[in-house]
């Protein structure tokens, strides 16, 4: 039945202004805006939804996009200078920049201005 849709998935967000400040402007994202929501256009033609929800948002408590880089420690110094703090799970032990290296891909999480968790991985 949808094997011939264009899918595409959303989030949201409490604040359709700050999102769209950090995604434009912190990520680099293209971002358009209609209806009084956001689109980001990342690679691969695929746009992702954002809308607005404001006091009844939740941030999700799983990471929603992951952003594949070739170097995770030029990605994460970068973003660390544009003001990202990174998320740090103990039981992973990140290393000082906030990075998990002991499973899988190295990976950073960091979360957009409404908590919803993103991250940065190495390819």
């Amino acid at each position: 039945m949808f094997e011939k849709t264009k899918a595409f998935s959303g989030f949201s967000v409490d604040d359709i202004p700050a999102a769209k400040r950090f995604y434009a402007e912190t990520l680099g994202l293209e971002v358009s805006e209609a209806n009084g929501m956001l689109t980001l256009h990342i690679a691969g033609g695929n746009g992702v939804l954002v809308y607005p929800k404001g006091d009844a948002h939740t941030p999700a408590s799983f990471t929603i996009l992951n952003f594949p880089v070739d170097d995770i420690d030029a990605a994460v110094a970068e973003l660390t200078r544009l003001g990202v703090e990174f998320l740090r799970y103990p039981d992973m032990q990140p290393d000082a920049t906030g990075v998990h290296r002991n499973a899988g891909p190295p990976i950073a999480w960091f979360t957009d201005p409404a908590g919803n968790v993103l991250s940065v991985l190495q390819e």
